[in-house]
């Protein structure tokens, strides 16, 4: 099964007025369909505006095949957070006043049998930030299946939130680091995907001048760890009142390929 079933290119984008036959021949065929819900009702149902006047209704027993409470139904929170959100489902009925009955549980689950059975390690799908929290992010891989990436993860620069590289709802590619199927984990990465060390540093010459992010300074402050891009950094002399976060020019003194270093002096 391919990811793009799951979370598509530009899916966001691509959601347009559909007709009552687009409905129909999906239905037929078991096409997965996304769509912004509109409103989730006292019954914790979500409804979904087609436009051209056609309406959809996602039951809440059918909301999700992940996140379920004892009961086996989706938590009421999981459904509020969805309005005004894209969801994906898939069409199973119509009914005599032309509503049509949708199901996400159906995504969900093909998401399921896929992360059971084709998912693999090093494999790159795509993704939306759906948390942030101080030591990593949630992202969800499609089908309401989420996997944490941590921290360190995100660059090979060390930052101190994951907020400074990421915003919920973005859209990424993401890498599958692990999978931990017994306990139903999945943990991402995304920081082989911001170029290895060679490939970073083809952007800098030595006796250069160039503009860089001060990070972490090293114990006992013998210098400062400069982000020149997410995925490359170079250990400047220590200097007082650079402050994290702030942007420094940086002369670019050494370049080490063997040792995988880069030498700079703050200006």
């Amino acid at each position: 099964m391919e990811y793009q079933n799951f979370i598509p290119e530009g899916w966001e984008e691509n959601y347009r007025p559909v007709s009552k036959e687009y409905l129909i021949n999906a239905m037929n065929q078991g096409v997965t369909l996304q769509g912004l819900v509109k409103k989730c009702d006292n019954n914790y149902n979500l409804h979904i505006d087609f436009g051209n006047n056609i309406t959809g209704v996602i039951p809440r027993d059918e909301v999700e095949a992940v996140n379920i409470d004892e009961t086996g139904f989706p938590k009421p929170n999981i459904c509020v957070s969805k309005v005004n959100k894209y969801v994906q489902f898939k069409v199973t009925d119509i009914t005599e006043n032309d509503k049509f009955i949708l199901s996400r549980k159906k995504v969900g689950n093909e998401a399921l049998n896929w992360v059971k059975n084709t998912l693999k390690e090093g494999q790159v799908v795509n993704g939306i930030v759906k948390s942030i929290q101080p030591y990593g992010a949630f992202i969800e891989i499609g089908g309401g299946i989420v996997g944490l990436l941590h921290i360190e993860d995100i660059s090979v620069a060390r930052i101190k939130s994951p907020s400074e590289r990421l915003k919920i709802g973005q859209k990424i590619k993401i890498m599958i680091k692990s999978i931990d199927r017994k306990n139903e984990r999945i943990i991402l990465s995304y920081k082989e995907l911001l170029g290895t060390w060679e490939e970073n540093v083809k952007g800098f010459e030595e006796g250069s001048v160039v503009v860089g992010i001060a990070r972490e300074i090293e114990k006992g402050k013998n210098g400062i760890f400069v982000e020149l891009t997410p995925n490359l950094v170079g250990l400047a002399e220590y200097k007082e009142k650079i402050n994290y976060g702030q942007k420094v020019n940086v002369f670019v003194r050494k370049i080490i390929p063997e040792k995988k270093k880069i030498k700079l002096i703050i200006v």
